[in-house]
């Protein structure tokens, strides 16, 4: 006999937690303007994540690492103000929080006070416990980052899968466990092996999010422009495209040119 899931009218972190306790599967996406946010909004997910992958998507950057805090707090307005379910997660971009945990903690507040987001999220385990700590006992929500940290990229040299050699898997276990135990609300785990994801998520009684870290954590997370195929350069295993805008817009936008260079529009009932 099936149990009905609880509906939430407006997802929080504690909605989190409870989902993961009932076995129910957290959705979570990409947001970084208005339009789009109402658009996933509307749709019932129940995480968006401001990520600083907008400086990759919106901005055309190579990395994560050129986008700034008042670049995030903007996108991440654009976002709350096309919300009402959801719950918003905002990236501290690379910068704002490594150095010492004051700047970290003056970076968390910048966003909640400027943007109105529910929540920020951090990279790394213990080399930042004192940043999380620090932002957590101002009462700001701490969603956590392991595997392949992006923001790190130029240290690794690779996007390639982490965690596949037993010591690199056996600090990222300490460290989730130890973002629980400070008081993160949810991991979010990135291109490590599922079997490892899967062991990470069943230690712990948080969330345990996923970006290709196989089916056995208690949610996904995809860049939307990538899943509803916007872009078509980036092709990595774990993505699933549900759409292809890229061919279908290219097609409108070609028909649009051929409908104005022929004087097809705009026709009799497209004026005043």
């Amino acid at each position: 006999m099936s149990i009905a899931k609880k509906q939430y009218k407006r997802i929080t972190v504690k909605s989190l937690v409870e989902m993961k306790a009932n076995g129910e599967k957290i959705s979570m996406l990409t947001a970084y303007d208005y339009t789009m946010a109402k658009i996933l909004d509307k749709a019932g997910l129940d995480v968006l994540l401001v990520g600083d992958s907008a400086s990759n998507v919106m901005a055309g950057h190579e990395t994560t690492l050129p986008i700034t805090l008042d670049q995030m707090i903007y996108h991440a307005s654009s976002v709350i103000r096309g919300i009402e379910h959801c719950l918003v997660v905002v990236d501290l971009p690379f910068g704002s929080y490594q150095s010492d945990p004051k700047e970290a903690l003056r970076s968390a507040i910048r966003i909640m006070k400027e943007s109105g987001a529910h929540s920020i999220k951090l990279e790394g385990g213990k080399e930042i416990k004192e940043s999380i700590k620090r932002i957590l006992n101002a009462g700001i929500p701490v969603m956590g980052h392991l595997g392949l940290t992006p923001q790190s990229i130029y240290k690794f040299g690779t996007y390639t899968v982490r965690a596949k050699e037993e010591q690199e898997a056996e600090k990222l276990m300490e460290d989730a466990l130890m973002l629980e135990r400070i008081g993160c609300f949810a991991i979010v785990l990135e291109k490590v092996p599922a079997k490892l994801a899967k062991k990470v998520a069943e230690a712990l009684t948080i969330p345990v999010i996923g970006i290709g870290a196989g089916n056995g954590v208690d949610g996904q997370v995809l860049v939307t422009h990538d899943m509803i195929g916007m872009t078509h350069e980036f092709n990595p295993r774990f993505l699933r495209r549900y759409l292809d805008l890229f061919a279908d817009m290219t097609g409108a936008f070609q028909q649009y040119v051929k409908d104005v260079k022929s004087k097809d529009f705009p026709n009799e009932e497209e004026q005043y």
